[in-house]
């Protein structure tokens, strides 16, 4: 894949594997013919060499820590040691992924995945979709040459990751804003702006949909739609909100 590359992708929370399933024969292969198990096999021991290749440098500077007394050093040592069997019998380190030492080198096979199939729902062989679930990754079904592929990547991404959107909007504009779900209203609106968290006081919520349907926040509050929420309210996916603040 390329180093330079490879490093790219280092400070991602998630990679996206783009694997073709048409079988188009007018559109050639790098492989020959299409065959998406073995591009992933192939993509993913790119991944495994290039983590195997960061562990064992990392391993020799450990080894030195610990013999200075390190006890940090001894556990990283050990969750390495169980890594670097794991790449070597070809499997990823996803289950690794919430260690500190796996954190600080960005291992590459740690990352979530989703794969993107290139293609139709009929051209995608059940033994892909279950190799991928094997792996713990999610998939989108997709035809790249099509602009609708990549709303349904960016819901995917967003549920692989976590997130969530919430919205303000008023006469200017309408912007959402992303936020890891679970979020307490208070952290929610200090991604708007730092004040609005460490002043908060309430947040007026209704949902995008019931707002549009009210055709307006004012006729929203008529209707009793719009809900007055406290510093412990968990924002959730679509809350349009006002942030009242000191």
């Amino acid at each position: 894949l390329g180093n330079k590359f490879l490093s790219h992708i280092r400070e991602t929370q998630a990679i996206v594997i783009v694997l073709r399933v048409f079988k188009n024969p007018e559109i050639i292969h790098v492989e020959g013919a299409p065959d998406p198990i073995r591009d992933m096999e192939i993509i993913n021991a790119e991944l495994i060499l290039k983590d195997l290749e960061t562990i064992e440098k990392r391993l020799s500077g450990l080894e030195n820590e610990k013999k200075s007394g390190d006890k940090k050093a001894e556990k990283n040592l050990e969750v390495l040691d169980k890594i670097r069997g794991e790449l070597g019998a070809g499997n990823l380190a996803t289950k690794y992924a919430k260690e500190e030492i796996v954190r600080e080198l960005q291992l590459l096979t740690a990352k979530k995945q989703i794969y993107l199939l290139n293609g139709t729902e009929f051209e995608v062989p059940i033994e892909l979709l279950e190799k991928i679930k094997e792996l713990g990754a999610d998939y989108v079904i997709a035809d790249l040459s099509l602009a609708s592929a990549i709303p349904e990547l960016i819901k995917k991404s967003y549920e692989v990751l976590g997130l969530i959107s919430f919205l303000t909007t008023g006469e200017d504009e309408t912007r959402a804003w992303t936020i890891e779900k679970g979020t307490l209203a208070p952290q929610a609106a200090g991604v708007i702006h730092t004040d609005f968290d460490k002043n908060f006081i309430r947040a007026e919520v209704v949902n995008w949909k019931k707002l549009v349907e009210a055709k307006g926040w004012v006729q929203a509050k008529q209707k009793g739609l719009v809900r007055v929420e406290g510093k412990d309210y968990e924002v959730k996916d679509g809350d349009v909100i006002v942030v009242r603040h000191g």
